[in-house]
């Protein structure tokens, strides 16, 4: 079953599978991953109920870019390599 939604979801994978070994990868990095994409998940669903239900349209923009955020964060943590999980926390650790 892993590998059919690797399969599935491999060119999403495949942009964080890049580069080389992981150097500071902790399994706690993939727990955080999956909590902050279930989070996002989460205000997803809000943002769209409150948008119903103010009948405001424009709420659904802020909904669609935070379920694209949980999905590829849930994706990664779910189904991804230690160096896809590295390159998520590399890629912010490298912009201070």
């Amino acid at each position: 079953m892993k590998t059919f939604f690797t399969k599935l979801f491999s060119p999403i994978l495949n942009i964080f599978e890049k580069g080389e070994e992981p150097e500071h990868y902790t399994p706690s990095h993939r727990k955080i991953l999956l909590i902050m994409g279930f989070l996002f998940s989460i205000l997803s669903v809000v943002s769209v109920y409150f948008g119903f239900r103010t009948e405001v349209m424009a709420a659904l923009f802020p909904a669609i870019l935070f379920a694209g955020i949980g999905i590829v964060c849930v994706i990664i943590a779910l189904l991804g390599s230690d160096r896809a999980v590295t390159n998520i926390w590399q890629s912010t650790r490298q912009s201070r």
